[in-house]
């Protein structure tokens, strides 16, 4: 009977998650799933203990850190980023281990790209594994709706051997792990984050438009948090979940033909950048790039400079744990 039990709830798990739709998971309040990461002053913690609004402003930007580690998993929240002129900012949605592994870290990144007014907030997602950010596995895209009027949400799935990126449940990239890709497919335990900074030296045109602290505060809201993954004990790097509904048999194994169908649309009407295409990059695309050559022939009308011209590293060495003050985000 148990046995019975365990397999029903399995499969729902798997069916919810194939869907992308993150409504059939448990969402949780910040204190039962994070801590604060650094700029707690510009963390505040509304009164329903699930929604949280991070800014920046001209001392410092801030964030928050999950209390576990996780190998595997589908990972969401709901965001509604700032409006107005947001040259510079930058807000992310991330996966890292970078605090633990800082010569070959992992990562998986949703990072929003300000602008100045008038002109829309650019997307951005990156994979790196084994401390692979000499091939940045970068792409950009618009959107199809202002992500500072409402909250949309943002998701990451991952498992052994697929990653997934949705917006609002759609699927927008698939990275499928190849033998040519080796330690450069994620797969070491990682934290989930949330950070908004100043990323003025790249983050708009390459740098030409800066943060422009007159319209401070910048805030990022974030709500609905999901942490459906497998936790994985810090000090013997072992799962905790090998037999529950969070193990790797609830994880999907791949997008279904309706859902295939959107992230065709989304990629052919909205990415303006991608990796596989930059031949300044890349004389030969990384093993894992599926040319094609109406894709390439499109992204060319794209200026490569609003990509920017050099590698930033900052999750995980900006944004360090501040142990001492956990906890001192401000509830409103």
């Amino acid at each position: 009977m148990v046995d019975s039990c365990l397999l029903l709830l399995l499969i729902c798990s798997v069916l919810g998650l194939v869907s992308g739709s993150s409504k059939e998971l448990p969402i949780i309040s910040f204190d039962e799933g994070y801590s604060p990461l650094f700029g707690d002053a510009n963390l505040a913690i509304l009164k329903d203990g699930k929604t949280v609004h991070m800014s920046l402003d001209e001392r410092t930007g801030s964030g928050f850190i999950s209390q576990d580690l996780y190998l595997h998993g589908f990972f969401s929240a709901s965001i509604k980023l700032p409006a107005d002129y947001t040259a510079g900012v930058v807000v992310a949605f991330y996966m890292s281990n970078a605090d633990m592994f800082e010569a070959n870290h992992d990562e998986l990144d949703f990072e929003f790209l300000g602008n100045i007014r008038g002109k829309d907030w650019r997307i951005q997602t990156n994979v790196y594994g084994n401390g692979s950010t000499n091939v940045g596995r970068e792409e950009r895209y618009h959107l199809w709706f202002d992500p500072s009027e409402d909250f949309h949400q943002y998701s990451i799935l991952w498992s052994d051997n697929l990653i997934i990126f949705y917006v609002d449940n759609v699927p927008i990239r698939e990275i499928k792990r190849t033998e040519a890709m080796g330690g450069d497919f994620p797969s070491k335990p990682m934290s989930l984050y949330a950070t908004i900074w100043d990323g003025s030296e790249w983050a708009t045109n390459g740098g030409r438009y800066r943060v422009n602290y007159k319209y401070a505060p910048y805030v990022a809201e974030f709500s609905n948090l999901v942490l459906h993954g497998c936790a994985v004990d810090p000090i013997e790097k072992s799962p905790k979940c090998d037999n529950g509904p969070t193990s790797k048999a609830s994880i999907p194994t791949g997008i279904m033909p309706e859902q295939r169908s959107k992230m065709e649309k989304f990629r052919k009407t909205h990415m303006t950048y991608s990796y596989c295409y930059d031949r300044v990059r890349y004389t030969v695309p990384p093993s894992e790039c599926v040319v094609n050559a109406q894709e390439a022939e499109r992204l060319r009308r794209f200026d490569p400079v609003t990509f920017g011209g050099r590698r930033h590293h900052h999750h995980g060495k900006r944004h360090q744990r501040n142990r001492s003050s956990q906890g001192e985000a401000t509830t409103i």
